[in-house]
């Protein structure tokens, strides 16, 4: 008979990356993370002249069931007359009969090292909500056996959340660090009756180390290399490297290699400087190459009037 282990699976498969092979998915993940890197690092909150917002939705896997979904929208930008930064983002992230609701708020102040480079530092805090839908999950075994504890319920929990980050930047180049999911904080009431999984189902801190630079080819190209490592203990870091070529500031395109994963194309249109259009597909070559088609993700952006 299947036992109390059906729950402790799902939040496994959620909330572990266990050994060298397992890549179960805490943390949404963005092929197009250098338009997102507000929402990877706090600290880009007020480190432009302008307010923007930035729209994601991400179709992970096609063709595999309950495969994930992300919605995000995000806004931020800086104070008028002061060094600092503020922001928020809510996102959607669903696999399967799991789903968590997550938003945050941000402050960063930064301050510069010379006349060209300036770091800022930025703290988020919120909430997540998360919810697994048992009338999604079948609780019977080969012998067609019930699981008492499989009991069809919708069970929901909310916890805090808290991030941290740096970011040094200047025209020609950026960087940056990041921690998310700082509290640790535990998800007993995910599954109360199986004390088996009790110290497992907690948010685990992730850590996410970004960089890249911009080499001015002309007045008219620009060349953005840029590397991504995100690193969940015990777990092997996963490290995704992008190259981006940028005409006029008005079109760009480029190809994104993510380890153990997939490899990306991805391409965007800006238009009067003002409203970002973006588009990214992932062609998987991992074993999950055989069930799935790709991924697709679509990025849609506003940027208003210059504040300071």
């Amino acid at each position: 008979m299947k036992t109390r282990s059906i729950y402790l699976v799902i939040c496994m498969l959620m909330f572990l990356w266990v050994g060298h092979e397992a890549r179960a998915q805490q943390m949404p993940q963005y092929s197009q993370y250098t338009f997102n890197d507000y929402m990877i690092n706090p600290a880009v909150a007020g480190t432009h002249n302008y307010l923007q917002v930035r729209a994601f939705s991400r179709m992970q896997w096609l063709g595999i069931d309950g495969a994930p979904q992300t919605y995000s929208i995000s806004a931020y930008g800086p104070t008028k007359d002061q060094p600092m930064g503020y922001g928020g983002y809510i996102y959607g992230d669903y696999t399967g009969p799991t789903s968590k609701l997550v938003f945050k708020g941000s402050y960063a102040y930064n301050i510069p090292i010379n006349s060209s480079i300036r770091v800022s530092g930025g703290i988020s805090l919120g909430g997540m909500q998360y919810k697994i839908d048992g009338t999604q999950l079948d609780n019977t075994d080969h012998l067609g056996r019930a699981d008492p504890a499989i009991t069809g319920a919708v069970r929901s929990q909310f916890v805090p959340d808290a991030s941290a980050g740096i970011y040094v930047y200047s025209t020609y180049f950026f960087a940056g660090i990041s921690a998310h999911q700082l509290l640790g904080s535990e998800l007993t009431k995910i599954a109360p009756d199986a004390p088996e999984t009790k110290g497992i189902n907690r948010l685990k801190q992730h850590f996410y180390l970004a960089g890249g630079y911009n080499f001015i080819l002309n007045r008219d190209v620009l060349i953005q290399p840029s590397i991504l490592v995100r690193q969940m203990f015990p777990a092997t870091p996963q490290v995704e490297v992008t190259v981006r070529g940028i005409y006029q500031r008005i079109v760009w395109g480029g190809i994104s290699f993510r380890s153990g994963d997939a490899v990306s194309v991805m391409g965007g249109y800006n238009h009067e400087n003002r409203w970002y259009f973006g588009l990214s597909y992932d062609i998987t070559y991992s074993q999950l190459r055989q069930y799935s088609r790709g991924t697709i993700e679509v990025m849609f952006g506003l940027k208003f009037n210059d504040i300071k």
